[in-house]
């Protein structure tokens, strides 16, 4: 009986001058990565020339999958999401870095889309004797007569219609217009409690009161006081009593702030909105687990779809934004048009996403729809005004 010769084994397709074992293992190399431990030949300790190639490469690979994803996620609903359930994964962006990546931008362009306390000069506002030509950044609080008062209300309500006017109606966009909307109730609240305060004044034949700072109250005629009149929780231990009372002071502090420069609850609030959409995603796809709980899907197949969904509605906010800023700079109605399309485009796409996705009935899934859309935005809207109330307490 004679020996058989083994077979030669393949040489490795390593460059020149490549270690011919892994340097961490010891395994026997035949490729760029160990096959043992995964760990790759090159390093971080080489010439830096080669370390710039590597990063090119890199990032044009980078930007060819980004390409390859924004488009389909724009134009193909549910196409991403089937073909990354299906296994075809190489070609795109990673669901979770895709939604970072969006979202991120998508909401510090948002900041530059619309200015609370700037814009186009002073408001004119209409008074018995003529015009007035009033400055939007005078606060309520330091009218010293009735109609100084009304005239300045008037001009920021007037001021922050202009600016909810131009925020665009979506979900995305909800928390700019809960951060105006409660701007335009504290600036009533306000000019009430002043013209309260000039007629009491009045009656009595005293001067005009100076101004006073904003106060905030719970439920009582007294106003909050860290010291005197604290708000003080019965299930709290004293601790967390005093945390509590510390963030009202600093909310209080910051509505002053805020009456001076509205700009401020605006970035705060879209600064914050990112970490909302990130604390409901998960939660989404759990509605999606129990709506579609007969499907037998894994609760990461359902996170996967919530993922692509919620980059699309921040691609969708990024280009509402984009859109916005370009009309204003041009003055070109066709940029309205584009936006008023992608809006309209926003609830279709999402249908049709959960119908190629799920592949049920149109009735089931229109239904399904309407009620995850539903208790989607009641979350929203609680989330984002937790939101606003973290913006106002951290600006």
């Amino acid at each position: 009986m004679t020996d058989t010769a083994a077979p030669a084994a393949a040489v490795p397709d390593l460059p020149p001058g490549s270690p011919t074992h892994c340097q961490n293992c010891g395994a026997e190399l035949l490729g760029p990565h160990c096959h043992a431990c995964g760990q790759p030949i090159k390093g971080t300790v080489r010439h830096f020339g080669s370390l710039i190639g590597d990063f090119l490469d890199t990032v044009f690979e980078y930007d060819n999958r980004l390409w390859r994803t924004l488009v389909p996620l724009l134009l193909k609903p549910g196409h991403i999401s089937n073909d990354y359930l299906a296994g075809r994964r190489v070609r795109y962006v990673s669901p979770f870095r895709l939604f970072f990546f969006i979202t991120v931008v998508a909401f510090f362009v948002a900041q530059f889309t619309f200015d609370v306390s700037d814009g186009n000069g002073p408001v004119q506002v209409g008074t018995g004797n003529g015009v007035k030509v009033e400055d939007p950044s005078q606060p309520v609080s330091e009218a010293m007569t009735v109609a100084e008062v009304e005239r300045r209300r008037d001009a920021l309500l007037a001021k922050l219609d202009q600016s909810l006017a131009e925020i665009p109606d979506e979900p995305a966009a909800i928390g700019a217009r809960i951060g105006i909307e409660a701007g335009k109730n504290a600036i009533q609240e306000q000019a009430k409690e002043r013209i309260a305060e000039l007629q009491a004044a009045e009656t009595a034949g005293l001067p005009p009161p100076k101004p006073t700072a904003p106060q905030i109250r719970f439920g009582g005629d007294k106003p909050w006081d860290a010291e005197t009149n604290p708000l003080v929780i019965g299930w709290l231990p004293d601790a967390g009593n005093a945390w509590v009372n510390r963030q009202i002071g600093r909310a209080e502090k910051n509505i002053a702030r805020i009456q001076e420069d509205p700009d401020l609850l605006k970035e705060g609030v879209l600064g914050s909105l990112p970490v909302t959409f990130f604390v409901l995603l998960p939660i989404f796809a759990l509605l999606l687990k129990f709506a579609y709980l007969f499907k037998q899907r894994l609760y990461m197949e359902h996170l996967i779809v919530a993922l692509h969904s919620h980059a699309f509605l921040s691609l969708a906010l990024l280009l509402v934004s984009i859109l916005s800023l370009l009309g204003d700079w041009s003055g070109w109605w066709l940029f309205g048009m584009f936006e008023v399309l992608l809006l309209v485009w926003m609830p279709i796409y999402l249908l049709l996403a959960q119908k190629r996705v799920y592949r049920q009935g149109w009735v089931m899934t229109v239904l399904k729809f309407g009620v995850l859309g539903f208790i989607y935005f009641f979350l929203l809207t609680i989330g984002v005004t937790l939101t606003m109330l973290a913006a106002l307490v951290w600006l």
